[in-house]
């Protein structure tokens, strides 16, 4: 392939999505259950062919392309077009997206097979893969805009895609809301960035980034005042809160449970969620200026690491053990993002996709297996039952603790030197989160890895009602049989090919994309105010002497004693968590209603939300709008004719009578110039 790119290869690669989301969304009926899912699965299977050409074509050839697709309208100086922008950043995303996507879709073929909505799904996960591509390959603020909220409304028809179940649009009015919220940030820090920069284009933007970063809001009660672009950034940043689900708009990601597990794994592995850190990298040349925006990321990065993992421990269902796996994982990105390691963070990314939509399909497995049943306590034994899921999910579990060698050692590993190295404020206490998240996400990883797998057979009894177990059944009524039983070779087989990254694409990946050339003109670092990645690079001497070097650092111990715990507590001696559960019942009961986040946005912003709906509807629609504006302005009108209308009487010599008047006024008028000063001397005035 030559160094340029075909634009109409490009165009291929989210529009071959979209047509099968239109073919199965609209003529689902016609094509039936084989059409929709081989349609949409050969739109994504064209999409990630041409998506690994476009990424060896950048790697080896060094391709770039950006260039406007569709200009749709200007308006004074403010162009408005579909374009797209192809570096080393995009063309890993686009690869990225389309793999997961499309083990998703192979994936769905066995989950779903019984499910009435078959072809409606089918157009909504291929919806959803046109929308994140679009996301990516945008190369302006509208697009990103479109893309952004595109994917936001998607995985609302995705989580509540059972829409009998209250839980489900529950679950879905959730995220919905609560991206909201992010996405008002988010929409204010681009229009901050047009305002002063006067483009929507990522370039023209870019190459005034200085002067941008020059501007300041002239704030008398905060002395100096606040540099527009510190502003911007962090309003950018509300939305990536909202998106990749950070503290403390994390709350809806655990309840998007409530959709088909095969949702889940895309939501939370390579779409929705990762596009709040691939905007924050993006956007590298934008929060470079700003240490106050970057040490907010930070900090809110780390909170989210270590509190979402603390939540993890003590979940039961399967799905939402994984899913503040995510939320803990994402808070990783978020911090590396924050210590100026973007390429750190992206590669994060990239191998949490992989390990993360195994753990995913993984838990999907189980749950066939179990003919339904989620509830970790009801397991037990099942790797004889399920060897293929088995193995795959240890797999899974290994590269997500960080384990030397696999994937999400490489990452995770380089994310918490590049902390350390971090000279920001809050620089100690996120390496104080990521270092002991380290010991967290062993323990519930491997928790629920021993549960399930390992230890007594629990299944043929459920001593545990499974939650939401009528729901369940509304769409998957076959309990009567609980022994378990390996998936269908479209569920495993998915599950061997995404095994296969989370092993050895760490250790692939690491050398080009951190410390070679693959990220050099998508990703801008201040090096001489920001030494992370220079010390990173200083001290990497190849993918084989990092994972030695792996054996002997806090992180890995840390790790084994959170295996080794996790093992204890659940395979040796049970009492044991019985016990602290006990002992330490005040602290399980603040992690059993998530730091009770919920109950104070339901009770208390809720509420001031509905008390300030009420005040506007009253006192300014129905007082002022109304009562004052309109119904007003009729009564004064209304009083103002009442008394002219005493002028009609209806009799002649009154009418003369005016006549005469409006004479003798309108002459006077006239004459008064010529007569005024006679009047005056007569009258000795």
């Amino acid at each position: 392939m030559s160094a340029t790119l075909s634009q109409n290869m490009l165009l291929a690669v989210p529009l071959a999505p979209l047509a099968g989301a239109v073919i199965a969304g609209f003529f689902g009926k016609q094509v039936g259950r084989r059409g929709a899912h081989t349609i949409t699965i050969l739109g994504v299977l064209i999409a990630f062919i041409i998506s690994a050409m476009v990424l060896k074509s950048v790697a080896v050839d060094g391709a770039r392309f950006n260039e406007t697709i569709y200009e749709w309208m200007v308006v004074g100086g403010l162009k408005m077009e579909v374009g797209f922008l192809v570096d080393g950043l995009t063309a890993m995303m686009m690869c990225v997206v389309t793999f997961v996507s499309l083990m998703v879709h192979i994936y769905t073929i066995g989950y779903m097979e019984e499910d009435p909505g078959y072809q409606r799904f089918f157009s909504y996960i291929s919806l959803f893969t046109f929308s994140m591509l679009m996301l990516v390959m945008s190369n302006n603020f509208l697009q990103l805009f479109f893309g952004w909220e595109a994917v936001g409304l998607v995985s609302y028809l995705l989580i509540g895609f059972w829409y009998t179940k209250p839980t489900a649009i529950f679950a879905n009015m959730k995220a919905f809301l609560v991206n909201r919220v992010g996405d008002f940030g988010f929409i204010l820090g681009i229009g901050l960035l047009v305002a002063y920069g006067g483009s929507l284009s990522y370039a023209e933007t870019f190459a005034k980034a200085g002067e941008l970063s020059k501007i300041a809001f002239p704030l008398p009660l905060w002395g100096e005042g606040w540099m527009m672009l510190t502003v911007a950034c962090i309003c950018l940043f509300i939305g990536a809160m909202g998106k990749s689900a950070q503290f403390p708009l994390h709350v809806w990601l655990p309840d998007s449970m409530e959709g088909p597990t095969p949702i889940s794994a895309l939501i939370h592995a390579a779409t929705m969620v990762t596009a709040g850190i691939f905007m924050v990298a993006r956007m590298s040349p934008l929060f470079e200026l700003s240490d106050t925006a970057l040490n907010f990321v930070l900090v809110i990065g780390a909170i989210t690491a270590l509190f979402m993992g603390f939540l993890g421990i003590i979940q039961n269902d399967i799905k939402r053990v994984v899913a503040y796996s995510t939320l803990s994982q994402l808070g990783y990105m978020t911090v590396a993002l924050g210590a100026s390691a973007y390429s750190v963070a992206v590669f994060h990314l990239m191998t949490h996709a992989f390990f993360k939509a195994l753990l995913f399909l993984g838990a999907g497995s189980v749950i066939i297996g179990m003919h339904h049943d989620q509830d970790i306590r009801n397991m037990g034994g099942l790797r004889k039952y399920m060897p293929i899921t088995w193995i795959t999910s240890l797999l899974g579990s290994l590269a997500l603790i960080g384990t030397p060698l696999f994937s999400g050692f490489y990452s995770k590993d380089s994310i918490i030197e590049a902390v350390h190295a971090s000279h920001l404020p809050g620089a100690h206490f996120a390496y104080f989160a990521v270092v002991v998240g380290v010991f967290v996400t062993a323990f519930y990883s491997f928790r629920m890895y021993f549960l399930v797998f390992h230890g007594k057979e629990n299944f043929h009894h459920k001593p545990f009602p499974q939650e939401d177990a009528a729901e369940h059944d509304a769409h998957h009524a076959h309990d009567e049989d609980h022994t378990p039983h390996e998936s269908p070779w479209v569920v495993t087989a998915p599950l061997i090919l995404l095994a296969i990254p989370s092993v050895v694409i760490g250790f692939l990946a690491i050398q080009p994309m951190l410390f070679g050339d693959f990220f050099k003109d998508a990703i801008f670092v201040n090096g001489e105010a920001h030494h992370a990645m220079e010390e990173l690079a200083h001290e990497f001497h190849g993918a084989a002497a990092m994972a030695l070097h792996g054996l002997q650092t806090l992180p890995f111990w840390l790790a084994l004693a959170g295996v080794a715990a996790a093992y204890v507590c659940y395979m040796v001696a049970p009492a044991i968590p019985a016990f602290f559960a006990k002992a330490l019942r005040p602290l399980i009961v603040v992690l059993e209603n998530k730091y009770f986040m919920d109950w104070f946005n339901e009770n208390v912003l809720a509420r001031i939300a509905r008390g300030l709906g009420v005040g506007l509807w009253k006192a300014g629609d129905q007082g002022l709008i109304d009562g004052l504006l309109i119904n007003g302005s009729a009564r004064a009108i209304g009083g103002v004719a009442a008394q002219v209308r005493r002028v009609q009487s209806g009799f002649l010599y009154w009418y003369a009578l005016v006549m005469i008047l409006g004479v003798i006024g309108l002459m006077t008028w006239q004459l008064w110039p010529y007569m005024g000063p006679q009047f005056k001397t007569w009258f000795g005035l």
